[in-house]
């Protein structure tokens, strides 16, 4: 049985990800485990992620369609260690990729959700997602190459 306390952190940090306000994510965590435990009852971890983040994403969503932002200027800083220029420059970069694609690298390298359990929150095949890990890794270095290049 999934131990459902081991992907409390990464869920958060899903929906962190996805709405940038500390509160909102935590609220929307909570919200997903307590819809989880209402309505589904897997033992299969593969399962249970997927309806995790499956919950998450359309409660982040949900949240999207109450309160657009009006630019991609007003998301707050994001919670780093100490303010560094390579920080920064590798945040811009990020931001400049698509949802899409910051999701994928979230739940690959950040969250480390293995690529079949992507393959089936996404709804896509496993090759699929390697395709897209690749295209989203390559645009993620373009965007860091054009950062060092404004330095």
């Amino acid at each position: 049985m999934l131990d459902l306390r081991d992907h409390y952190d990464k869920i958060y940090r899903f929906c962190f990800y996805k709405l940038f306000d500390k509160d909102l994510a935590e609220d929307i965590t909570q919200e997903t485990f307590l819809k989880y435990l209402e309505h589904y009852d897997f033992s299969s971890k593969t399962e249970t992620l997927k309806y995790l983040y499956t919950i998450a994403g359309n409660l982040c969503i949900d949240e999207f369609r109450k309160k657009k932002p009006e630019s991609e200027e007003n998301i707050p800083e994001l919670i780093f260690e100490d303010n560094t220029v390579e920080k920064m420059s590798i945040r811009n970069a990020i931001l400049r990729l698509s949802g899409d694609e910051r999701e994928l690298l979230l739940l690959r390298y950040a969250n480390e959700v293995n690529v079949n359990v992507i393959a089936k929150i996404k709804n896509i095949s496993r090759f699929s997602v390697r395709r897209k890990l690749l295209l989203a890794k390559k645009h993620l270095e373009e965007e860091l190459r054009k950062e060092d290049a404004y330095e």
